[in-house]
């Protein structure tokens, strides 16, 4: 184990030198009954994981971390924590890239620099009997050193992109300060300010879109953001269509 950065005092922090994965080890936490704001950080991942599964390459010098909450609302509710999540990356990273406005969004979870992904959120939960969420896992990645090579979507690291010296203990600490502020406003005014905000930095509005779902696929264009965070795709006819899971790739239509 290791020593970590500082954080307000609402984080239980437990750092670590590698793991297999943050959630999943936030996970193994969680069931034997972690508190809410326990946060597992570690230099290096053997078996990091993105969305659907994938693989997320973890090196060491980049930050991997996984935060455990415990929100007491519907599972579809608690799913605008991704944006929450989205919108303290863009604000602790916005102390390190200048200009702080080449920070955008790709939903659904994505963080960009220069059209480029720097960073990555994933959820996982457990919901009770009742359809309310017994705990949730908010993973994220940020590339800070490195970033793969080959990957569906162009990724980019803050060094790539001139942000001189910056550590995984300094993104995690501005994190953690402007997380507390955004999930306090969702907790309070509900989505409607997040969704703003989202949307101000969010990129591809009016672009072309093909959306992969499990069993289809769709071509249309991305129009908007609903009210409760689903994609909104304006279909070739004029049809609109939500999509509240699935993956989006933005230029021509092929």
């Amino acid at each position: 184990m290791t020593t970590g950065p500082q954080l307000p005092s609402a984080y239980r922090l437990v750092a670590l030198d590698e793991i297999d994965s943050t959630n999943d080890e936030a996970k193994r936490l969680v069931e034997a009954g972690a508190e809410e704001g326990t946060l597992v950080w570690a230099r290096a991942q053997r078996r990091g994981r993105g969305r659907r599964g994938q693989n997320w390459v973890s090196p060491p010098g980049n930050l991997y971390f996984s935060l455990v909450l415990r929100p007491e609302c519907p599972p579809l509710q608690a799913a605008q924590l991704s944006f929450v999540a989205a919108l303290a990356l863009a604000d602790g990273l916005g102390a390190f890239v200048r200009p702080p406005s080449e920070i955008a969004f790709k939903w659904p979870n994505d963080v960009l620099l220069n059209r480029r992904k720097v960073a990555g959120i994933l959820l996982e939960s457990s919901t009770t009997t009742s359809e309310r969420l017994d705990w949730l896992v908010l993973g994220a990645g940020v590339n800070i050193v490195s970033a793969p090579a080959e990957t569906a979507f162009p990724a980019t690291s803050l060094r790539a992109e001139g942000c001189g010296p910056v550590t995984a203990g300094d993104v995690l600490e501005a994190f953690s300060r402007h997380y507390l502020a955004w999930s306090k406003r969702w907790r309070e005014d509900g989505f409607a300010p997040i969704r703003q905000a989202w949307l101000h930095r969010v990129t591809g509005v009016g672009e072309r879109v093909t959306v992969n779902l499990e069993s289809e696929k769709w071509f249309g264009k991305f129009a908007d953001l609903d009210r409760v965070g689903a994609l909104v795709v304006e279909m070739p006819g004029g049809e609109r269509r939500t999509v509240s899971a699935g993956e989006v790739y933005f230029g021509p239509q092929t």
